[in-house]
């Protein structure tokens, strides 16, 4: 093994960005310098989305206009409303975002850089209505009108799942989750939305590569695999046993550990707060209560902290989200990040192109395909 070679890229420096830190020294988690426990309790969602893409935090009045356009852009062609009535009812939701968002970019082609915001915005704004319009077409048949007045990308969603606006509760604990979940640094999807855009690709096939890289366990969908767990267990006791039999067959327990955090995922405790206000309000303590005895479980046995992921899949459940959906609720809130990303990359580009250690045959002699 040479010299500088690292595995998974672990620890390799692959470009610079302005948009995020993670796990620095003195500064842990932040959006543009802003840390994300602030953001988290006195921000929406949307602000935050501004502060990613457009690079600073609105004011009042901006982000009344942004809000609005977003909500201007929820509705769906007619092009692509049949192509989601065209796609298996079996299908995973994540496959329906991926085939949605390649879809909208050759229906509205980004044409000009300025072009760039609106296409982030649109995907943004139009996501939980691709989702739903195609849910609802085949549980029922309907064909849903997604372009809702509901407020915010949560309240969107929230209102399209279920049919009615959301209890402030559960619409601010999936507004928080957006939060939490929008950015985070050179992560699997973001590098390789960054990795299309350095190619001068367009800005939907960055984003269907990162939908695409998203779609995986071991990043997105841990949060699928963590209530998937979370929901084998009808007692806490239960929970601790299974879980230390799991580890005795040297199982990966999904929603712990992270490549970056060594220790505490600075998102965690957040989420984690609203799991439990939303299962108090539900008077149904027995997800988080569970969730509680596999983390102390996994800190005793393995010395691991639960991420983001882990806590987030029992708030979920409480807001009424099918497990199919969570990491589809990732994609939401990261089309912020990768967005900012995009840009960024477009402002600053060189196109990416890493060496591979070979370990292959040394060389050798064709041999005529009658000699073989």
């Amino acid at each position: 093994m040479k010299a500088g070679y690292s595995p998974g890229l672990e620890g390799v420096i692959a470009g610079e960005t302005s948009i995020s830190t993670v796990g620095k020294k003195g500064k842990g988690l932040t959006y543009r310098g802003y840390s994300i426990a602030d953001l988290a309790k006195h921000a929406c969602f949307e602000e935050v989305a501004h502060l990613l893409i457009r690079g600073r935090l609105p004011d009042r009045n901006e982000l009344t206009a942004y809000r609005q356009r977003l909500t201007d852009l929820r509705g769906l062609p007619v092009e692509l409303k049949s192509i989601l009535e065209k796609l298996p009812a079996k299908s995973h939701p994540m496959d329906v975002l991926r085939t949605g968002c390649s879809a909208l970019g050759a229906i509205e082609p980004e044409r000009e850089a300025p072009d760039m915001y609106y296409a982030a915005e649109r995907l943004l704004a139009s996501f939980p209505s691709m989702l739903l319009f195609w849910r609802h077409f085949h549980l029922s048949g309907r064909r849903i009108e997604t372009a809702s007045n509901e407020e915010g990308v949560a309240g969107h969603f929230l209102h399209l799942l279920h049919g009615n606006s959301p209890e402030e509760l559960r619409r601010r604990a999936v507004d928080v989750s957006l939060i939490l979940y929008a950015e985070h640094e050179f992560n699997a999807s973001t590098f390789s939305a960054r990795v299309t855009t350095s190619t001068m690709s367009d800005f939907y096939s960055a984003a269907t590569s990162a939908i695409g890289t998203l779609r995986g366990p071991l990043h997105g969908g841990a949060n699928e695999e963590a209530m998937r767990l979370i929901n084998r267990f009808a007692t806490a006791d239960e929970a601790e046993q299974g879980i230390r039999e799991l580890l005795a067959e040297k199982k990966k327990i999904m929603g712990f550990g992270h490549r970056v955090y060594k220790e505490m995922d600075p998102r965690s405790p957040i989420i984690q707060e609203w799991s439990r206000k939303l299962a108090e309000v539900s008077n149904n303590m027995l997800l988080y209560r569970v969730s509680e005895r596999i983390e102390e479980t996994m800190l005793s046995e393995k010395g691991l902290f639960p991420n983001l992921d882990f806590y987030s899949a029992s708030a979920y459940h409480l807001c009424g989200i099918p497990t199919e959906m969570f990491t589809p609720v990732f994609v939401f809130a990261r089309i912020a990040g990768w967005s900012a990303h995009i840009i960024e990359q477009r402002s600053l580009n060189r196109i990416f192109r890493p060496v591979a250690e070979y370990t292959g045959p040394e060389p050798r002699a064709y041999v005529p395909l009658e000699e073989r």
